[in-house]
């Protein structure tokens, strides 16, 4: 994968960062400097600078560099946030879009019944590219050690007093 590729030559170094960026552009799109320059809004000058060691690489011209490997590879994925819940809650979920602070975010869900399911589906989740994740409060303290991603917690107010006004009317 060659956006992968690339980011983990820039951890490695600038040096492993041009190598890559050069292999990139000449072997696997075929293309030059100035063609890329073109599809990423990228100045040819800082491209041409990149590329022959006479700039160092900033993190912003790194993102536009991955954004638009991604695009081209087909491995850009819109933001989303996943939630996990057993399928009657779920069900619930009417809208797969919602705006929040302006944001138009696509809710993602993950099924699941238990928490070893659901422990599969947070991981899963954030590996499918979500960029926060949504659950049940007992799953929540786990997949937060494990994720790099934010966890939030459904807090079923509403619901809950439902359930023990029905669960004290069956009583008796």
């Amino acid at each position: 994968m060659t956006s992968e590729d690339l980011v983990r030559a820039a951890m490695e170094s600038d040096e492993a960062f041009i190598r890559e960026f050069q292999r990139t552009i000449k072997e696997e799109l075929h293309s030059t400097a100035a063609d890329f320059s073109e599809k990423s809004d990228i100045s040819a000058s800082t491209l041409y600078k990149l590329l022959s060691g006479q700039r160092e690489p900033n993190i912003k011209t790194l993102r536009q560099i991955v954004s638009v490997l991604r695009k081209i590879e087909g491995t850009d994925k819109p933001e989303f946030i996943a939630v996990i819940a057993a399928r009657p809650v779920l069900d619930y979920i009417t809208e797969k879009k919602l705006k929040v602070a302006g944001r138009l975010l696509t809710i993602r869900e993950y099924s699941a019944t238990s928490m070893e399911e659901a422990i599969i589906a947070a991981v899963k989740a954030e590996r499918d590219g979500a960029k926060a994740l949504v659950c049940a409060p007992i799953v929540s303290t786990t997949v937060e050690k494990i994720l790099r991603i934010p966890v939030t917690s459904i807090m079923p107010k509403d619901s809950l007093i439902e359930a023990i006004e029905l669960a004290a009317k069956k009583m008796g």
